[in-house]
């Protein structure tokens, strides 16, 4: 294959989605380790681009402009984000995410390779290679498999998310303003995320959080800055709550905890990036559901036909006891017998 010198992957959302392209972005530098890469995200997420080694570049999209603002002024963004891809002149483009927005994207910037995952037959004419997506697969495998379909040779994969160093010093910071110990065991709590269906009550996590910190864990609550309202009964309840602090900081108050517990959401996908042991309550873990990536069995589950609020206190309580201990957090002892 010709090596292409200037290469350009896209997904511009979510947070999970763009996290689950990061073996796939580890696969495209190890093929052409002196190609410049650049990444196109939605803005809002662009600092997310951050821990991701391997990308020089990042193109934030004003996706935002699309509901607020005039179309002048969408036509003008437009035309400048063109105008941008068209000047790098860029050898190669893989498009991760599919939708017709980043497939007309693909194919207005000119590149004479240009890789994509069919989701809709229509938008085949936008790729030079286009395999047909497949749901049955854990989207981190889909986005490799996209690039082996393609004609990339395929290496060892990494899921590896590099925290910046000033991300670190704010969670530090975070945690001596509320009292936490930065180097004693943390139990950190994720409990929302899009979608009724993917969350577990409130009530059990905060039933969770009691057992684990009355066994001598410190507990933070986290989230993005919509659940701080939400996590007042939390607030309420005498725990540390992080909602609303930067993403980067979030993930690195993750990366001081031992453990981190919540549904399918993108921070426990990116707790799994920084090497942490997470427990995800989730619906399944058949192919095409988002478990733990490379981890289906850090997971919790209910019967199948049953919704999340089915699983016990106890059930969460016990797989939380066994990560701790893989973890080797002190109290894990504690929290498995509360949770007998």
């Amino acid at each position: 294959m010709t090596v292409n010198q200037n290469i350009l992957l896209t997904r511009l959302k979510s947070i999970g989605d763009i996290l689950f392209t990061l073996p796939a972005v580890g696969q495209v530098r190890a093929a052409f380790p002196e190609a410049e890469i650049s990444f196109l995200v939605s803005k809002e997420y662009a600092s997310l681009l951050q821990g991701f080694r391997d990308v020089d570049a990042v193109i934030a999209l004003d996706r935002a402009l699309y509901r607020h603002a005039s179309l002048m002024a969408v036509a003008a963004e437009l035309v400048s984000l063109l105008r941008r891809l068209r000047a790098q002149k860029f050898s190669m483009v893989v498009d991760f995410q599919g939708y017709g927005e980043t497939a007309l994207l693909t194919r207005l910037t000119g590149a004479p390779q240009r890789w994509g995952a069919v989701y809709r037959g229509s938008r085949r004419w936008a790729y030079t290679k286009g395999p047909t997506a497949d749901p049955g697969l854990h989207p981190a495998d889909w986005n490799l498999t996209l690039l082996r379909q393609c004609g990339l040779q395929s290496g060892p994969v990494r899921n590896e998310f590099h925290l910046p160093p000033d991300a670190s010093a704010a969670a530090v910071e975070f945690l001596r303003q509320h009292r936490l110990d930065p180097a004693g065991p943390i139990l950190f709590i994720q409990p929302f995320t899009n979608g009724p269906h993917k969350v577990w009550p409130l009530e059990k996590f905060l039933a969770l959080a009691r057992t684990t910190q009355d066994s001598g864990l410190q507990v933070m609550f986290g989230g993005g800055p919509a659940d701080r309202t939400a996590l007042e009964p939390a607030i309420h309840a005498g725990f540390t709550v992080s909602a609303g602090v930067p993403l980067l900081t979030s993930a690195a108050l993750m990366g001081f905890a031992q453990v981190v517990v919540g549904p399918d959401t993108g921070l426990l996908h990116l707790a799994v990036a920084l090497g942490k042991r997470v427990v995800m309550i989730i619906h399944a873990t058949s192919p095409g559901f988002s478990f733990p990536y490379q981890h289906p069995e850090w997971t919790v589950t209910p019967p199948p036909g049953q919704p999340l609020s089915s699983i016990r206190v106890e059930q969460v309580l016990t797989a939380t006891a066994q990560a701790l201990a893989e973890a080797g957090a002190t109290g894990a002892r504690h929290v498995k017998s509360a949770a007998s």
